[in-house]
């Protein structure tokens, strides 16, 4: 059976964004998608657009922070 999730590609890693079932051991290919969006599936996360809007709100005083460069030690994590 073929199974695909989403992940991030970084520091030489892959972070998948999700737990794939049973493929402990499986072979993967891994494909690089070019994209010039950082859109999110909002449905398939389970989240209306209204609510990724309040979370955005919400979560704003915390961008300047998020963003720093100082925080990318905590991308190798």
């Amino acid at each position: 059976m073929l199974q695909s999730v989403e992940g991030i590609y970084r520091n030489g890693k892959i972070e998948l964004l999700e737990n794939p079932c049973s493929v402990e051991g499986t072979k993967v290919i891994v494909t690089f998608l070019t994209s010039t969006s950082n859109s999110v599936d909002l449905s398939s996360r389970g989240i209306t657009k209204e609510q990724a809007a309040n979370l955005r709100t919400r979560l704003q005083s915390f961008a300047e922070d998020w963003e720093s460069p100082d925080m990318d030690a905590y991308d190798a994590l």
